[in-house]
């Protein structure tokens, strides 16, 4: 997945660094990141002019590699020499998958600062405060990251595994039943819930299997499996999903990446390791 960047470790602890030469500089422009080079890669303050270096914040290390955020603006008529704009959501194919996450964390961080900047209670504008990762204002006020958990299920019947293409966006391919999690309710809610929703089914042996930061937009997504609870008839949710059907395990659609959870959890299906969750579930005493 999109976290998974081992060997190297990731530390996003808090703290007040100076920039170097030698450190990551991520400058943002609406929905796009500066990059450099071919192949493209995230820019040193080298790249992009030492002079942006006191207007930047420390966001955190992998290994030995510091990334900072350029608070100065930039616009696309400003790039540096050899530096080019592109979207936030082509890191996936350009860059390598440690800086892919590191231009999509940054860019949760930067989304955050930019939609803040002013206090939702006085109006004043917002300031970094000096000891935790957090937006202050003199009248009290404190705003951290905007972190929206979402939740995901693979939902089975025996052999077959419940699929769904959206009726938004341009993404058009086969995924699983998700959704935001609303006020007051658990995660094992939101699942009942957002599956009864969009497809009308109702699910049990609801078996958390692991979570994922997740960019799209500044989430983090909670992995499920579940079993069909009654009948299979599917009645949908229009304004959510264009399309929802049960393939049989051999006639699953093949996954073409491995960075998301939904993909992880499909494969999961696949090759039968959503059983073992499940059974060690159904084992748990009620």
């Amino acid at each position: 997945m999109l976290h998974d960047i081992a060997p190297f470790v990731f530390d996003n602890a808090f703290a007040q660094k100076t920039p170097t030469a030698g450190d990551y500089a991520l400058c943002f422009c609406a929905n796009d990141i500066l990059l450099t080079g071919e192949p493209r890669t995230i820019p040193l303050f080298s790249d992009v002019g030492e002079e942006l270096m006191p207007h930047s914040e420390y966001l955190f290390s992998i290994d030995e590699m510091r990334f900072f955020l350029v608070r100065r603006p930039l616009s696309t008529e400003q790039t540096p020499p050899g530096c080019l704009f592109e979207p936030v959501s082509s890191l996936n194919t350009t860059l390598m998958q440690h800086l892919a996450f590191a231009g999509h964390t940054a860019a949760h961080v930067y989304r955050w600062k930019r939609d803040h900047a002013f206090c939702g209670r006085c109006g004043a504008p917002m300031k970094n405060s000096d000891f935790e990762r957090a937006l202050v204002c003199d009248c009290g006020m404190v705003e951290y990251p905007k972190i929206a958990p979402a939740v995901i299920v693979a939902i089975t019947d025996g052999e077959r595994l419940l699929m769904a293409r959206s009726s938004r966006g341009t993404y058009k391919r086969y995924g699983l039943i998700a959704g935001f999690v609303e006020i007051g309710e658990t995660f094992e809610q939101a699942v009942r819930r957002e599956v009864f929703e969009e497809v009308g089914l109702r699910v049990k042996n609801v078996t958390y299997y692991k979570s994922q930061p997740w960019p799209f937009p500044d989430s983090v997504m909670i992995g499920f499996f579940a079993e069909l609870d009654g009948d299979a008839s599917i009645t949908l949710q229009e304004s959510e999903l264009a399309e929802a059907v049960w393939f049989e395990r051999q006639n699953i659609p093949p996954t073409l990446t491995n960075t998301s959870i939904a993909q992880e959890l499909i494969e999961c299906v696949r090759n039968g390791v959503n059983e073992l969750y499940l059974d060690l579930n159904r084992q748990k005493p009620v």
